[in-house]
């Protein structure tokens, strides 16, 4: 006697297939988003065919007419995909303000020929590091710009030479950039890192944090470890305070990744990341010694009891000044300086 349909073994196979793709559909947001992902899969992965940062910033030109702008499209035409990326000259900062004619004080812009649908604010800790800051600058600019964003760069300056926390600086570069703006995106820049793709998006996830900097050169473009969450992260500022921000409590270079990794997680939330032929970041190696610098750092904060009462809720800082400089704005701050015994 045959089966009947139902049950088939193949329909039942076919069935458990069909309802798993379904669920992947809704999941990426629509059947678009899916088939798009497989198409950009191919069309990003050659890196051998890269293009100049600057290509096609000529066809931005302003609206005219006086009308409404549009919105801006939602994939924009203007994006190249690999870019080619060296560190061999160092550009002046003259030379940067003229290859960004729309970037306005503070390094602000916003598209001259239609409206943004994303908003995002590049926060990035600093101290001391020029040269780095104008190879990032240089790149960042037009990489942002082909995306068709509405953005301004922040950079979180640290007074006086004490122990560098980047951590409190990004908790401090996140309460100002909130007074300016409701920020769709929060992106936390290392200034030694660069995009090597425009396709990569600065725009954050939805759900959940995003780690941006998925595969850096430094790394021969694997992660380091499991939890890594440090060079480029994008999180709404919804994600930020539930998260009660980075820890205040890390002086000098580690340590803190691993304990934003963990509260994320003991948030409710996950950490999401671009895929690898997405996430490529050249790393500026100026000062940098071996690999060694970047072994993964031992902590001795346990972030289980410490999340909830050290972050943006406990943060405190001295704002000294706060001044817009043609391609970004700075922010300096006194911070304090590392406790004895800590």
């Amino acid at each position: 006697m045959s089966l009947s349909r139902v049950e088939n073994p193949c329909f039942l196979l076919f069935l458990l297939v069909f309802q798993a793709v379904f669920i992947l559909i809704l999941y990426r947001g629509g059947a678009s988003s899916v088939f798009r992902g497989f198409l950009e899969t191919q069309r990003v992965l050659d890196y051998s065919k890269s293009h100049d940062v600057y290509t096609n910033l000529s066809l931005l030109v302003p609206a005219g007419g006086g009308a409404a702008l549009p919105y801006c499209s939602a994939h924009s035409p203007i994006a190249v995909g690999p870019l080619t990326i060296t560190f061999n000259v160092l550009p002046s900062e003259r030379m940067i303000i003229q290859k960004n004619p729309f970037v306005q004080s503070g390094g602000q812009y916003r598209p001259p020929h239609c409206l943004a649908r994303y908003k995002s604010a590049i926060l990035v800790a600093y101290s001391n590091q020029e040269k780095y800051l104008h190879h990032l600058l240089y790149y960042i600019h037009p990489f942002l710009q082909r995306q068709q964003l509405s953005y301004r760069i922040y950079l979180i300056q640290q007074v006086g030479n004490g122990t560098f926390n980047r951590a409190k600086l990004l908790n401090v570069g996140v309460r100002e950039a909130l007074k300016d703006e409701d920020w769709d995106c929060l992106l936390l820049h290392d200034v030694d890192l660069v995009p090597e793709n425009d396709y990569n998006l600065y725009v954050c996830d939805e759900y959940y944090p995003k780690h941006m900097a998925s595969a850096m050169d430094k790394f021969q473009y694997n992660l380091p470890y499991k939890s890594f969450f440090g060079g480029v992260s994008a999180l709404t500022p919804e994600h930020y305070m539930k998260m009660n921000g980075f820890p205040n409590t890390y002086w000098g270079d580690g340590g803190e990744t691993d304990d934003i990794a963990a509260r994320i997680q003991l948030a409710g939330m996950r950490i999401v990341r671009n895929p690898p032929h997405l996430g490529r970041y050249k790393v500026m190696d100026y000062n940098r010694g071996t690999e060694e610098s970047w072994r993964r750092p031992a902590s001795h904060h346990n972030t289980a009891k410490t999340w909830k009462d050290d972050g943006m809720n406990s943060l405190e800082f001295k704002l000294l000044s706060r001044t817009k400089h043609p391609l970004y704005t700075n922010i300096t701050v006194d911070i304090g300086y590392v406790p004895p015994f800590s």
